[in-house]
């Protein structure tokens, strides 16, 4: 047998990388990048142009992932006070914050080139926009000014979807800001779970994030209303025409779950509720597009 000297380290070049992915929030980007794919596939009847169909969403993930390194950058101090996060890379050390910040820069560029000279420049200018708006709008101002953070600031998690229809069409379709719209919605009860799960670690480091500044309680019935509001929302690409049956019965099943959720954390305030909560949101906005793109394909009572 090998003793425990024997065994190797995980070689540098590894661990730099597995470090530089972390920094891009991978999970979180996925799920933008995927909303932005949807939003590729939908503005078309067929199938979208293979060139827009990988360069509008490359140059898409570049930037989401250009502003969560930023996003690391600005928020290091508080990261290394919270439990969730002082092992990210910039409070443990692992990366510095010149080192960065220069890979932030060099993803930012290589997205406005993609998406200048290889898709267009109204995706360019979209996507630059968003970017500002999460790296420095919310994370530098908005988060730390106001518990209404996550409502103002979730503009720009929600444009990912019209930035893929964008990159299609190059113009900014009243379909794709319904898409926008039921992001918008989903944010806030998505991140307010996980705020109320946090609420101590973000008192801590004086974040008003909504539980923070007016209570447990208060956040509860946010969550509960704006889950509602996202109901409501999310019926409306069916309403409209824009999609059918499918995405309409999806839906519905998927609020149902996602209410049932809201209504219990608002009655009870069980301990395992906001994360279980938090979790479900995840789930439930990847399966929401998903029924999207099934339904444009597959169209029954359209």
């Amino acid at each position: 047998m090998r003793s425990r000297t024997d065994i190797q380290p995980v070689p540098a070049a590894i661990a730099g990388w597995r470090d530089y992915l972390e920094l891009t929030k991978p999970r979180v980007v996925l799920l933008i990048s995927f909303t932005a794919v949807v939003g590729v596939f939908l503005a078309v009847p067929g199938l979208p142009p293979l060139d827009k169909l990988l360069l509008g969403p490359l140059g898409i993930w570049l930037a989401a992932a250009s502003a969560a390194a930023v996003n690391h950058v600005i928020d290091q101090r508080i990261d290394s006070e919270m439990a969730r996060t002082k092992h990210r890379p910039l409070p443990s050390g692992h990366i510095s914050e010149a080192q960065a910040l220069s890979f932030a820069f060099a993803l930012a560029t290589a997205s406005m080139l993609i998406l200048t000279l290889l898709v267009n420049p109204l995706t360019a200018l979209l996507t630059f926009s968003s970017l500002i708006g999460y790296a420095i709008v919310y994370t530098v101002w908005l988060k730390r000014a106001t518990p209404q953070n996550i409502v103002i600031g979730g503009a720009a998690g929600a444009a990912p979807p019209v930035l893929g229809w964008a990159a299609v069409t190059n113009s900014v379709d009243p379909n794709a800001l319904l898409l926008f719209l039921i992001i918008f919605a989903w944010t806030p009860p998505h991140f307010w779970a996980l705020a109320i799960a946090r609420r101590e670690e973000y008192a801590k480091v004086g974040v008003p994030m909504l539980p923070v500044a007016y209570g447990v309680e208060l956040t509860r019935l946010h969550i509960l209303l704006y889950t509602v509001l996202l109901t409501v929302v999310t019926v409306l690409p069916w309403l409209t025409g824009m999609s059918g049956l499918i995405y309409c019965l999806a839906a519905i099943v998927l609020d149902v779950i996602f209410l049932g959720y809201a209504w219990q954390l608002y009655r009870t305030g069980r301990s395992d509720l906001p994360m279980r909560t938090f979790r479900w949101s995840i789930s439930y906005l990847g399966f929401l597009f998903a029924a999207l793109l099934i339904d444009h394909y597959w169209r029954i009572g359209a």
